[in-house]
């Protein structure tokens, strides 16, 4: 193993944790990105209305395939003892450097530069599910016959030192409404609608939801809030939102349409207006058999093949499949790495073998090779 490789690939990624931005405001990170991008004599681009930026290394006059390699630059914004701040729960930082690592091991054999085409992609606003179809408006991705990506693993999904060639998410489905209603008084219950028990109803509503079992599936409420500093007043009036999952795009829409008719009887048995201020979906993945075989090679190349997990189902999500959903042809896999991840994704106190970040590193690295056949 490269000692010095290793170094820059973990410093690269201590600096992009110690400057964690959310989403559509990574512009530290796309700044610092563009930078060593540049060092490393790579063609850059940005753009004047987003962040992101995109690196070409190789040789993109010869007709040879293109291959992408993508990463999430997104930080969520979460509380951490007490402070709410941009954290690094979900891995986005580990991804940049392992993308980053990937060009520089390429970088290390200069004669790769006339056999390869590869556009390094660092993404904003994942998280938000509409960083990936900003990008294919960018018309990023046009030229691109491979898609690579990459995410870790929590530890009860994939042991460290282990790797699926593919994830395999779900879709996903994001509601933020407005309950309207008119305040009343603490000591007139009959004058309004409490809009704190209209969304307990909508809770309880939700949660008589059945659709086919056998499809992974969930709907739940995640923000809720109503009332103010006067506590004699009944609020008539709230703000809430609703996460729906689903293993498949059809039954996501199933799933959707149930909500609505909740939202639509609310309406007419309490007689106020519940209005839908924002909405934001992922699609589920669409499986490439090809990509999924290249990355499979790549991982018992370099770990081994009794390391070689299958096909990971997850109903997490990622937009990375919009990328696929909008460009059919594109032959694209999300690789899944073990790296002991503890507790959990999402969760404020995050951490991760290192050690893995050079796994991730020459997987991909070899991804790249399998396509060419080097």
């Amino acid at each position: 193993m490269d000692v010095k490789l290793e170094q820059r690939v973990r410093t690269t990624y201590e600096h992009l944790h110690n400057q964690a931005e959310i989403s559509w405001e990574e512009t530290k990170t796309t700044n610092y990105i563009k930078g060593l991008l540049e060092k490393s004599g790579l063609k850059v681009t940005t753009f004047d209305d987003c962040p992101g930026v995109i690196g070409e290394f190789g040789n993109f006059e010869k007709g040879l395939p293109v291959v992408g390699i993508r990463a999430d630059m997104d930080a969520l914004w979460q509380e951490i003892s007490g402070k709410f701040q941009a954290n690094h729960s979900c891995g986005h930082d580990a991804h940049m450097a392992m993308v980053l690592g990937v060009l520089w091991k390429l970088a290390l054999e200069p004669e790769l530069a006339d056999k390869v085409a590869v556009k390094f992609i660092f993404q904003p606003a994942e998280e938000k599910g509409e960083g990936a179809l900003k990008m294919v408006e960018k018309n990023v991705v046009d030229d691109v016959d491979y898609l690579f990506g990459v995410h870790l693993r929590p530890a009860q999904e994939t042991k460290m030192g282990q790797a699926t060639p593919v994830i395999v998410h779900g879709a996903t489905k994001k509601v933020e409404a407005n309950i309207k209603g008119e305040d009343a008084h603490g000591a007139r219950p009959h004058l309004n609608h409490n809009a704190i028990e209209i969304g307990a109803q909508i809770v309880n509503m939700i949660g008589q939801i059945h659709l086919d079992p056998r499809v992974p599936h969930s709907v739940k409420m995640t923000k809720f809030h109503a009332g103010g500093k006067s506590l004699n007043i009944i609020p008539g009036s709230a703000s809430f939102a609703i996460d729906m999952r689903a293993q498949t795009n059809k039954m996501i829409e199933q799933l959707e349409s149930k909500v609505l008719s909740i939202f639509e009887s609310i309406r007419n048995l309490y007689d106020v207006d519940i209005e839908i201020t924002n909405t934001s979906d992922i699609v589920a993945a669409r499986i490439n058999n090809q990509a999924i075989s290249i990355m499979r090679q790549a991982i018992a190349d370099t770990l081994g093949e009794e390391n070689v997990n299958k096909a990971l189902v997850t109903p997490g999500g990622d937009d990375f499949h919009f990328y696929t959903i909008k460009k059919p042809s594109l032959k694209a896999t999300m690789l899944g790495l073990g790296c002991d991840l503890q507790p959990g994704l999402h969760h404020p106190d995050m951490t991760f073998n290192k050690d893995a970040l050079m796994n991730g590193v020459n997987i991909m690295y070899k991804a790249v090779l399998n396509t060419y056949k080097l």
